[in-house]
């Protein structure tokens, strides 16, 4: 069997790049006549000219916060969806919230290639242990590891005794989920008594894959890689290995994305090698979305993967270009805490900190209260799960504590070890 998904991964690159901006004016054409926002967006730029990264620079960046504004202007897509697309489609709501629609096909978020690259082949029983609910991440991974020709469980997310019994009985070779979770799994199954040695493989992403925990998972016969996705745009890049089986250095970018590095804040492409936001432009006809940033930060990395892939690669996932966070595979938006304290007349302030417990994200949101207030803890925390869908404790600081340097979320995470 090859070593590659396909013919596509190995093209001379000037090929890739020669087929995606000859196809790009006519997608940009046709998309423009279908989505009205995107139309909006776009309007004074001659579309018939992008025919080249230079002339990709010339659009402007929509950021996610403007994305947001105005599916809340025009709800629910912002007039970013072909409405044709609708018919028969999923549509998830993401944190923040932001709408999507799945695209057209067997694997509309293009995920077969990463499972392929971490070694998952025809016949495998896949354990899916992202969430179905709401947001596309379960779908994502799903319709990939069932286009790779694969049996899928669709575990989702919590229920951890359950997921333990279930996948003793359906002895899945490969693990899809966030890093931590797989790791809380296999101590369960420890502690129970319970057999998870089926499980060979591990494709990971929503979370930092710590190397001392991949190294964990080495140990156990478990060769994880990760990928790097997101809602809009679903895989765009993933790792993959050597003929050790040891991964190797950065992230293969996917067929059929045209990424590009910019300076944070702005529209301007940065040096290969310079650290800056991901942005993405996809040719997916049900959410054509044109220089889209991420929000993420990484970097282009010089020269050709020895995997042979021939497509560019970056570092990785390197932090957030703004605020918004993601902990335990969801991301947390700052307006998200607005909305807590709005609701919570008694705070005055609040500072959401991110950091680590062991293996697992954890998070911690430290309030001040209005002079003479007596905020309630309990009720914060509740709003904080409802409102971010992810669990944290609650503090009481002292007034004038928390630190004015204009930070709703601290990222605290040590990813060194």
């Amino acid at each position: 069997m090859s070593p590659h998904f396909d013919a596509l991964e190995i093209r001379d690159p000037a090929e890739r790049e020669h087929d995606l901006f000859s196809r790009l004016p006519r997608f940009l054409s046709d998309a423009v006549g279908k989505a009205e926002g995107l139309a909006d967006w776009l309007s004074g730029h001659d579309l018939s000219k992008i025919v080249d990264r230079q002339a990709l620079a010339s659009l402007p960046v929509l950021r996610k916060p403007e994305l947001l504004e105005r599916q809340k202007k025009n709800p629910p897509f912002g007039g970013f969806v072909d409405p044709d697309a609708l018919e028969g489609a999923r549509v998830f709501m993401s944190p923040g919230p932001i709408w999507e629609i799945q695209g057209a096909g067997a694997d509309p978020w293009q995920a077969a290639r990463a499972f392929f690259a971490a070694g998952v082949r025809p016949g495998a029983r896949v354990h899916n242990a992202f969430a179905y609910h709401m947001t596309p991440g379960g779908f994502v991974l799903d319709t990939g590891a069932r286009a790779l020709g694969c049996a899928v469980f669709p575990a989702g997310t919590g229920n951890t005794d359950m997921q333990v019994e279930a996948a003793e009985a359906f002895r899945p070779d490969v693990y899809a989920g966030t890093p931590d979770f797989l790791q809380i799994m296999l101590e369960r199954a420890d502690r129970d008594g319970r057999d998870l040695s089926s499980i060979r493989i591990g494709l990971v992403s929503g979370g930092a894959l710590f190397p001392s925990m991949r190294e964990a998972y080495r140990a156990r016969g478990i060769s994880v890689l990760q990928c790097y996705a997101t809602a809009e745009f679903g895989v765009i890049a993933y790792e993959t290995s050597g003929q050790d089986g040891a991964p190797l250095p950065g992230m293969v970018l996917n067929e059929n994305l045209i990424v590009e590095i910019v300076r944070p804040g702005t529209d301007d492409p940065v040096a290969e090698g310079e650290v800056g936001e991901v942005v993405v432009t996809s040719l997916n006809p049900a959410y054509p979305l044109v220089r889209l940033g991420t929000g993420d930060l990484s970097a282009i990395m010089p020269g050709e993967s020895p995997c042979g892939r021939t497509n560019m690669r970056i570092r990785g996932w390197m932090g957030r270009a703004d605020q918004r966070t993601k902990v335990k595979g969801m991301f947390i938006d700052p307006k998200q805490i607005a909305e807590l304290i709005r609701r919570h007349g008694a705070v005055e302030r609040a500072r959401l900190v991110v950091t680590r417990d062991g293996a697992s994200d954890a998070m911690a949101l430290h309030v001040e209260a209005h002079a003479g207030a007596e905020p309630d803890a309990a009720a914060i925390e509740a709003t904080l799960r409802e409102v971010t869908k992810v669990g944290g404790q609650v503090h009481l600081a002292e007034p004038g504590s928390l630190p004015r340097d204009g930070k709703v979320i601290a990222d605290e995470r040590d990813y060194s070890d």
